[in-house]
């Protein structure tokens, strides 16, 4: 009776699971092996059962086609209007039943169809940008991406909400926010660390509050929204260039380093709190736009053990740009302490002659809080001389963007001038040290 109704039943159908041991219900899914039998939990877990152990087999409901139909988007002109471009992500996911897998394939229409919340809040209006995973992403796409910004603003939209997969958010963020030089209305980024049709998805809440922040508030930059803890009760507003993904897998993963919150938003209640100053909204800005992106700036991250030909190699490949995300205040080898560290001292030679050949060269630290100082020891001041730029307490990606477009839009020696200034509150200029930093030099 059990083997029947196991032949029976197809990929995507709720089932229940009954052995001596244990009893669970979840969606049918395709196992590697004949006698297993594979279900995915609530929780969004799989787990397997021997197929000869069930002692109780039943589907508690068919699956229906994992496609919704497109649905007209009707106007409420009564409501503002907010763009949402989609370019993939966990965020456009949902479960794959053929593979057990998640899979990037919902578009904006069906995405909009699963949280009719977002059609009492705005018009909705979309367009599918791209369909990746965000660690797909090339500055190009960022450059695609504020095209599609810019068609959209000339819309007339009142705001812009850009979906995006979570492992590169607060990059992509940070790209749109120095390529947006001026705009009139805001742009907020949004993902999803759970697939949309999981029910413990962050994706609506994620949506929602970002959709009524916009609706509700006269903030008026490029800034991301995501969960502010585990639960549902409320999202944060952070900073576009000073946010970094903190876990790989938890909903409140992004956090504001080096800076702070810019609001909250509570989701039931609908209502958005400030927590400090912000930009606002002008309607009478006029939209600028700087989209080029050079495209040969890379970063590159000091461990142990280390090669001068990790650093030679951007110059043979006539690489214009290089973001070190160095150890500590911003230190990379190059001395030779004893008879071990003799190959370290080609590094300094490799990093002078990669300068000299024209890379714009960027010391930034693996620290997650803090600053880099290239003052305080010896290894800094070696680094300064070599014309190694210090890039204070920008992280690390925030400092790849900025440095790839502002070497797409101005030449060498201004790119050098203006990577030291805070453009787009990419610096805390608040972190200062000297006292610290005194007591070290007079050691």
């Amino acid at each position: 009776m059990v083997g029947a109704l196991i032949k029976k039943a197809k990929s995507g159908d709720l089932v229940l699971v009954k052995t001596k041991e244990m009893q669970e219900e979840g969606i049918l899914i395709p196992s590697p092996k004949d006698n297993i039998l594979m279900i995915k939990l609530d929780s969004g877990y799989n787990i397997g059962f021997e197929k000869k152990k069930l002692l109780e087999f039943k589907i508690l409901k068919t699956s229906k086609k994992t496609n919704q139909p497109s649905q007209k988007i009707t106007q409420n002109k009564s409501l503002p209007t907010i763009s949402v471009l989609h370019t993939g992500g966990t965020i456009a996911s949902k479960v794959d039943y053929r593979t057990g897998a998640v899979a990037s394939e919902f578009g904006p229409e069906e995405l909009l169809a699963l949280f009719p919340e977002l059609k009492d809040i705005a018009n909705i209006k979309s367009e599918l940008v791209a369909q990746m995973w965000s660690d797909d992403l090339r500055f190009s796409h960022f450059t695609l991406l504020a095209k599609a910004i810019e068609k959209h603003v000339k819309l007339g939209v009142d705001g812009i909400i850009v979906g995006m997969g979570t492992d590169n958010l607060a990059v992509g963020s940070a790209a749109i926010n120095f390529m947006v030089e001026s705009c009139p209305i805001p742009i907020i980024f949004v993902g999803a660390q759970r697939s949309s049709d999981r029910g413990s998805s962050d994706a609506g809440v994620n949506l929602i509050c970002a959709a009524d922040f916009i609706a509700k508030t006269n903030f008026g930059g490029v800034a991301i929204c995501m969960h502010e803890s585990s639960n549902d009760d409320a999202c944060t507003i952070l900073p576009a260039t000073k946010t970094y993904k903190l876990h790989s897998s938890r909903r409140d993963a992004f956090k504001a380093i080096n800076s702070s919150p810019i609001a909250r938003v509570c989701y039931e209640e609908r209502k958005t709190i400030f927590l400090r100053d912000y930009p606002k909204r002008n309607k009478d800005n006029k939209l600028i736009i700087k989209s080029k992106m050079q495209d040969k700036v890379a970063l590159l991250k000091i461990h142990v053990n280390m090669f001068p030909e990790q650093f030679s190699f951007f110059k043979e490949q006539e690489f214009k740009g290089l973001i070190i995300e160095g150890t500590g205040l911003g230190h990379t080898p190059g001395q030779v302490p004893n008879d071990l560290t003799k190959i370290h001292k080609k590094i300094y030679p490799a990093i002078k002659d990669l300068v000299k050949s024209g890379c714009v060269v960027v010391m930034t630290t693996q620290c997650m809080f803090g600053q880099t100082n290239l003052n305080v020891y010896d290894k800094g001041r070696d680094l300064l001389e070599l014309g190694v730029i210090s890039g204070k307490d920008m992280l690390a990606n925030t400092a790849l963007v900025k440095l790839s477009w502002l070497l797409g839009n101005f030449n060498q020696e201004e790119t050098k001038k203006l990577i030291s200034q805070n453009l787009r509150g990419e610096f805390n200029e608040t972190l200062l040290y000297e006292e610290f930093e005194d007591e070290i030099i007079e050691q």
